[in-house]
């Protein structure tokens, strides 16, 4: 039988439209239900998907749902299970989450992001000895799962290539223990009767590619196999029926395609809707491609570029969006409407519908400001003279302490959040309450003894949108969620025009904060490579282009920060390694310009103003001279999961300014304790001078409750006091 398909996507969402998987695993941590109804939940999400895929595609992926993470349950499947976790003596389901959180006497595993995505995945952990076997059959109880529901599926599998290319250490030599593995499951899901299945290997590593499915297409006992992601054209003649390409990011890989003689007898799937961004698809422009390729191959699929699992469920249920915008949206329901017109358009002729004529915003003061842009508008006075001047403003400590900037987001904080909005609170009420809680978090960095303060950001429902909201350019969604890690869900904003500050966004609050204490409180803001990375972003302009929009309005703020009395303000970008393309040759451009971005909102500070930034779960040796060239005072940085690998990297490059390596893993609900920080600590300074060594946390404090806060910050305190 033919079953060779046209229409399907990568992947899809699994939070559920209204984050329904996040509330039960949530529920089933605090142990409000059972393992049996977490169960329920996640069974009713994969049968509401793939009955609302099948209407449309006609290939369905399945094992694209996760409790937490993709790669999580590909080292659960293959058994790469550290000791630690297996001596706990836990249920199956308790020992998995406990690998991605950790458990008393359990560090979780590290948390790093998934290539140039705002998604996070964990890192397995694997050591010479490995021994790799098939430990579990989620791949195939979810494909029999979806054929009792009459929904034949192909299922989703990550490539072994990838799989080794992203634990740590990387050891190639245990390939061929994880080839047996994959052998034997695509054996057990040929005799589940899957016609496909598919493996997606984004990392690359040609010759790895090229070894690995030369033994599994030979295998006698498989479904077809179609491989997604940099395979082109390592397997351009490898014997697998079916490749997936990126024609969104890579769109010159299609001028190649008549010369990969290989192809001709192979179904390529054309990735031609973007599954990281919302705008809509140019159908002609991307069926032209598709009728370009099916001369040169077996036969043709489109879908998506990537996992749709990038973007939120349904524009249908955003009803305050302006229309204006609307008309240039496309989410994950909309991305399989328009797969499904573009296979009908190359399949059977069917005429595409006109395309809308939208115009984005424009705002001429903004874009004479950055023509009217000097190369010093990008630079300050050298380090020296600044470290110099702002020791004498702020006088510090060696060691100093502080946080990265959010405290928990208390039940009240997001009632009174809530209620605003509803209109059963005044603005004048919120702020109250607002002021209240910053007044609270203060008392209490006071009491514990840190040295550089932080308001809490009791006002901010995430750092990203809440500049979204107050910065013109931007629009913000009510239901637009996209999984960033395990039950942790975003709303990135939408950027549709050009970027404008009507108004200062964080200056009443901080200055409030100031007013409370004579120890010195950070202005906190989200840079301009952050800001971008985290929002979806207009397609029409050069990324820096826009990146340097933002970084003005951060720039004006930064100067009326600066004015009412706030003398370290931070500059947060934990995105800078998460934007790096994959590809090599382009890589100068975007740091060049992400660079570029942080110093022209920054630059303008004054020499004793105290420029922070903030970086959190990357490989950072990728980017590490450009953390150099951000030129901040102060880099804290996510170390306490990755073991303080950073400081090696920092070293390497000679790194000569302040230096703050996290000592306290804030996505465990884990409590350090004090000599666990001074060992972090003894370590960190082997490779930075005290005089230049920060003492922080990895990340913000937001998703943390005060019993784990509490406790956390008196031991960074007090290892701090013992080092002194």
């Amino acid at each position: 039988m033919d079953t060779t398909f046209t229409t399907t996507v990568l992947g899809y969402p699994r939070i559920g439209p209204r984050r329904e998987l996040k509330r039960a695993v949530e529920s089933y941590w605090a142990g409000r239900i059972d393992v049996d109804e977490l169960q329920r939940v996640a069974a009713d999400l994969r049968r509401d998907t793939w009955a609302q895929l099948a209407e449309s595609l006609d290939s369905v992926p399945s094992n694209t749902f996760s409790f937490y993470d993709q790669v999580l349950d590909a080292a659960v499947l293959f058994d790469a299970v550290p000791q630690r976790f297996r001596d706990l003596g836990l249920s199956d389901v308790d020992t998995y989450f406990a690998m991605a959180r950790g458990r008393d006497g359990a560090a979780a595993m590290e948390l790093t992001k998934w290539f140039d995505s705002n998604y996070h995945y964990l890192v397995p952990e694997l050591a010479p000895d490995t021994r790799f076997r098939l430990a579990g059959d989620k791949p195939v109880a979810e494909f029999t799962e979806a054929l009792r529901q009459g929904v034949p599926t192909r299922p989703v599998l990550l490539g072994p290539v990838t799989f080794l290319k992203l634990a740590k250490p990387f050891l190639p030599e245990l390939l061929d223990g994880l080839l047996d593995c994959y052998a034997e499951l695509l054996g057990r899901l040929a005799d589940a009767g899957a016609e496909w299945v598919q493996l997606d290997e984004p990392a690359g590593v040609p010759d790895l590619l090229q070894r690995v499915y030369q033994r599994l297409g030979g295998l006698t006992k498989r479904p077809k196999l179609l491989v997604t992601g940099e395979v082109l054209p390592a397997l351009a003649d490898a014997p697998v029926e079916g490749l997936g390409v990126d024609f969104v990011t890579s769109p010159e890989l299609a001028d190649r395609i008549p010369g990969l003689l290989g192809l001709r007898d192979k179904l390529l799937v054309a990735g031609v809707v973007d599954g990281r961004n919302v705008w809509r698809t140019d159908l002609r422009k991307a069926a032209a491609l598709g009728a370009s390729l099916l001369g040169s191959v077996g036969s043709l699929a489109v879908s998506s570029s990537s996992s749709l699992l990038h973007v939120p469920y349904d524009l249908d249920a955003e009803i305050a969006l302006p229309q204006e915008v609307r008309d240039r949206l496309a989410f994950a329901k909309q991305k399989v409407a328009e797969i499904k017109t573009l296979g009908e358009a190359l399949r059977d002729g069917v005429p595409l519908p006109a395309a809308a004529q939208v115009t984005p915003l424009r705002n001429e003061k903004t874009r004479e400001r950055l023509s009217a842009l000097r190369p010093e508008d990008r630079s300050r006075a050298d380090y020296d003279t600044r470290a110099a001047a702002q020791q004498q403003r702020l006088g510090l400590p060696a060691l100093a302490t502080t946080t990265i900037g959010s405290f928990p987001q208390t039940g009240d904080i997001r009632k009174a959040r809530a209620q605003v909005r509803a209109g059963s609170l005044t603005e004048a009420q919120y702020d109250e309450r607002m002021r209240a809680e910053i007044e609270r978090v203060i008392r209490l960095q006071e009491e514990i003894g840190l040295d550089v303060l932080v308001h809490g950001e009791p006002e901010r429902n995430d750092m990203v949108q809440y500049f979204a909201e107050n910065l013109d350019g931007f629009a913000t969604t009510e239901l637009g969620w996209v999984q960033s890690y395990g039950s942790r869900c975003v709303r990135p904003p939408i950027l549709h025009g050009d970027v404008s500050r009507p108004r200062p966004m964080t200056v009443a609050w901080s200055e409030y904060a100031q007013s409370l204490t004579d120890k010195p409180v950070k202005g906190m803001l989200t840079g301009p490579v952050t800001i971008l990375a985290w929002s979806f972003v207009r397609d029409d302009q050069p990324l820096g282009q826009t990146a340097d929009q933002v970084a003005l309005a951060l720039r004006d703020e930064i100067a009326d920060l600066e004015a009412a009395g706030i003398g370290v303000v931070q500059v947060d970008e934990p995105a800078l390694r998460e934007t790096l393309p994959l590809r090599e040759e382009d890589r100068p451009a975007y740091l060049r310009w992400a660079v570029d971005s942080f110093r022209l909102a920054t630059a303008g500070a004054a020499v004793s103003t105290q420029i922070h930034t903030h970086l959190c779960y990357s490989e950072f040796g990728d980017v590490i001279t450009a953390i150099d060239g951000l030129d901040a005072d102060v880099t804290t940085i996510e170390a306490a999961r990755s073991k303080m690998e950073v400081l090696e990297d920092l070293r390497a490059i000679g790194f000569r300014r302040g230096v703050g390596p996290g000592v306290y893993d804030i996505h465990s609900p884990l409590v350090p304790d004090e000599e666990q920080v001074v060992g972090l600590l003894k370590a960190a300074l082997d490779a930075v001078p005290r005089e230049r060594l920060w003492v922080n946390p990895d990340c913000g404090l937001k998703t943390r409750g005060y019993g784990e806060v509490d406790p956390s910050l008196r031991a960074l305190v007090g290892a701090a006091r013992v080092l002194r």
